[in-house]
């Protein structure tokens, strides 16, 4: 059978799962990319509502805080010191930085379009592994990525052409997050082999927590938080929760499983769920481009994963 990431499992492991568990990582995939669709709707928002860089702080300080908490009440060890930093260190780039460009970049620009752009991760991170020599690439593979490619230009082209300069610079904004987590996913695999996977989550999120909040600390303290709603605060759980840990958690586990690229492809059905949800909560009338542009995703995806 043609892959997309080739083998990137452990030693041992097999390196293609077959049977009951080889479906199980596919809906626990599927989940996650469901969760993360509607968080795009979510974020757009709960960033109406609170300050985005305030918000975001806060929502990944929760995650980090329940991340840990779920971590210390397993029984595998903790990595030691040295991988623990390094850990923490990924976490400011994928769980900080990224967050950084995604929380501007979907207050900047519509939910829908935000999400067919972060569908670009899965071409950068199957080309950054190919750099770094721990992917391989098959001709079904590169066929399935030209067609993610070819679904976000279609979008991302037609929106520079029909909105403003500030829902550009958001696009650019998004872009520059799916470099980011690409570029996290892949140094982040080394660790997975060995490490368990609740503890590199739980260490990477407080990696991101500590640069948001040292980056964040005063908008926080000067936030008006008690004339915020219930609804607003409800979006906050979910993007925290939902978006930050869960989803994560499946993440992960996927990454571990089947390899960084093979994974990561998942996350172009975000577009399906955000632009629908978009559509019927914040009244973002789907385009012609973008129903073309998640055809195409969705192909790539399907021809990937053949």
């Amino acid at each position: 059978m043609s892959e997309l990431a080739g083998d990137t499992t452990a030693p041992g492991r097999p390196t293609t799962p077959s049977g009951p568990g080889f479906w199980l990582v596919d809906a626990s995939l599927f989940l996650m990319a469901m969760i993360w669709g509607v968080n795009f709707v979510v974020v757009k928002f709960a960033t109406g509502v609170f300050p985005p860089l305030p918000f975001n702080a806060v929502r990944v300080t929760l995650a980090a805080v329940t991340l840990m908490i779920i971590a210390s009440l397993g029984e595998k060890p903790w990595p030691d010191r040295k991988r623990t930093l390094a850990l923490l260190g990924l976490g400011v780039l994928g769980n900080g930085v990224y967050q950084m460009f995604f929380i501007n970049g979907v207050t900047l620009t519509r939910a829908g379009d935000a999400a067919l752009l972060i569908a670009a991760t899965p071409a950068f991170i199957a080309l950054i592994g190919r750099a770094r020599g721990i992917e391989r690439i098959g001709g079904k593979g590169w066929m399935g990525i030209v067609l993610s490619i070819l679904g976000i230009g279609l979008v991302s082209g037609a929106a520079a052409f029909a909105q403003s300069s500030d829902a550009v610079r958001g696009d650019l904004l998004i872009l520059g997050g799916a470099l980011s987590w690409a570029f996290y996913t892949v140094l982040l695999k080394p660790y997975m082999n060995d490490v368990d996977g609740v503890k590199l989550s739980a260490l990477t999120m407080v990696g991101g927590a500590i640069c948001l909040d040292l980056y964040s600390w005063r908008a926080v303290i000067d936030t008006p938080w008690a004339d915020a709603s219930a609804k607003a605060y409800g979006a906050m759980l979910f993007s925290g929760l939902g978006g930050l840990v869960i989803a994560y958690l499946l993440w992960y586990r996927g990454v571990r499983l089947i390899g960084p690229t093979r994974t990561a492809m998942y996350s172009n059905l975000q577009p399906i769920f955000a632009v629908l949800v978009a559509w019927a909560v914040l009244g973002e009338l789907p385009t012609v481009w973008q129903g073309v542009g998640a055809a195409s995703i969705m192909s790539g995806l399907v021809l990937a994963r053949s």
